[in-house]
């Protein structure tokens, strides 16, 4: 079965938007202005489109609802699953100086360590607790017109072991907002083979982890089915349903081997939406890896069939292949919320480049130049047409603004002159430089550039001076 919009729209709880001020509206968030305009998608039924006139402020953070239905909350999970990538350890200062970047990017929750694992990352959760949790550092530079007093939510995660739970529970507690993320293997492979249990057993364990959490005085409990893509369905629909029953307040769909589908993701989300007892009063949370390269589509199916908390990293960095993608995720949202039925994130986007760089050199993982979003090459053009295109009218080739993620690019950076490079590329960066040549002139340097161009990966500015030195001309 094909993936596409259409599918998306016609079965997506998030298809009509109302512009109703959210119920306990707490005066914070600024109440956007819509247009409205009826349009005809997949199934022929009329689907309200709209564009917002101003900024949205993040709605009141209340740990198992949202007021407005269409926002996705982000948990990043970076510090956490993106650090257990191999290679990818990271210092305490390390991880603070990132967690300070997330605070800047204004992620909902952020996913701060597993405590049980060792001091060092009980102590380092703590920090992040005190110091992140409570916004205290003043150099920051997080409080704008938009940020209303945000703090975001510290979460620590533990496994289905009394335990790991005090210890995650110590870790988090100085925070502000704190959130305890409790989490056992539910498929057939990892209760026989990982676990040693029989799926009884399990289901005891997840009641009793869920009521101990809520018993220490931690009122935002999210329950995570690890493997739960290859669970039986059967099985999540009683896990999730004692889990909320024992006090859960978010459920997490983890998609831990990268297994599914995006049509398996929506199939799924609206499965366990019909068949958990309960499931109206939480969050729904998905959490994707990239094993077949399908995180960021999974994790995009989830929020249209009803999802409302998605679980990603920056720069995608995990386990394996990975996980969803902070910035791919946050700009998909962003660059087609045409299509998404007005769904939004809190994300300040300007931060994703630095946050990117950062995270790039401090987890030693080094990004793909075609990377999505963030790449070297992601506003780079080396094809003649493309380069005619970006120099007549940027929006012929990029999808988005580089300034939006915090990027400053000039034709230089943008524009990549080799082999298959034009007349109209080589001519804008000769006048960038200076030289004004007549039509003679750059017949003559442009033949000469192709010749050169034959022989190299690509020109620099040297290059094209060098060029320009060998013809009679007037240097403005």
């Amino acid at each position: 079965m094909a993936f596409s919009s259409a599918d998306l729209f016609a079965s997506s709880t998030c298809s009509i938007v109302t512009a109703l001020k959210p119920r306990n509206y707490s005066g914070c968030g600024v109440i956007p202005t819509f247009k409205y305009a009826a349009n005809k998608i997949g199934n022929g039924n009329n689907i309200i489109r709209c564009s917002f006139s101003q900024p949205r402020r993040r709605p009141e953070y209340i740990p198992n609802r949202i007021p407005d239905a269409s926002y996705v909350r982000v948990l990043d999970t970076t510090l956490r699953d993106g650090e257990q990538a191999p290679g990818a350890a990271m210092t305490r200062p390390e991880k603070l100086a990132i967690a300070r970047k997330l605070l800047e990017l204004r992620v909902d929750v952020i996913d701060a360590g597993f405590p049980a694992s060792s001091k060092e990352e009980l102590e380092t959760t703590k920090l992040i607790a005190q110091e992140i949790g409570n916004n205290n550092n003043n150099n920051n530079n997080v409080s704008d017109e938009y940020c209303c007093g945000y703090v975001p939510v510290i979460s620590a995660c533990a496994r289905c072991i009394r335990s790991d739970i005090d210890a995650a529970w110590d870790a988090v507690k100085p925070a502000k907002l704190r959130r305890l993320n409790v989490f056992i293997s539910t498929s057939e492979i990892h209760m026989k083979y990982k676990l040693n249990k029989t799926p009884e057993q399990v289901l005891k364990l997840a009641k009793e982890s869920v009521s101990h959490a809520k018993s220490l005085g931690c009122d935002d409990i999210e329950f995570l089915c690890e493997d739960a893509g290859r669970s039986d369905k059967e099985f999540l629909y009683r896990v999730y349903g004692e889990a909320i029953k024992a006090g859960a307040t978010t459920i997490t769909f983890a998609d831990t081997v990268g297994y599914n589908f995006p049509t398996e993701v929506e199939k799924i989300m609206a499965d366990l939406k019909a068949n958990i007892e309960g499931i109206e009063n939480v969050i729904i949370s998905a959490h994707c890896h990239n094993d077949l390269g399908l995180a960021n589509a999974n994790s995009l199916a989830a929020v249209c069939a009803g999802a409302r908390q998605v679980e990603v990293t920056i720069n995608g960095i995990g386990e394996r292949a990975g996980n969803a993608s902070l910035e791919e995720f946050v700009m998909a949202i962003k660059s087609r919320n045409d299509l998404l039925g007005g769904l939004y994130t809190g994300i300040n986007t300007k931060q994703i480049v630095p946050a990117s760089k950062m995270v790039e050199e401090y987890s030693g993982l080094s990004l793909q130049p075609h990377k999505a979003i963030v790449g070297a090459n992601i506003f780079s053009h080396a094809s003649g047409i493309h380069q005619d295109g970006i120099l007549k009218n940027k929006s012929t080739y990029e999808i988005i603004s580089p300034e939006d993620i915090g990027l400053s690019r000039t034709n230089e950076s943008r524009i990549v002159l080799g082999k298959h490079s034009g007349r109209h590329a080589l001519n804008s960066r000769l006048l960038e430089l200076g030289y004004n040549l007549d039509k003679t002139q750059l017949d003559e340097a442009f033949g000469n550039f192709k010749a050169v161009a034959e022989t190299k990966k690509f020109l620099t500015d040297k290059d094209i001076e060098s060029l320009v030195s060998k013809l009679s001309t007037i240097r403005n």
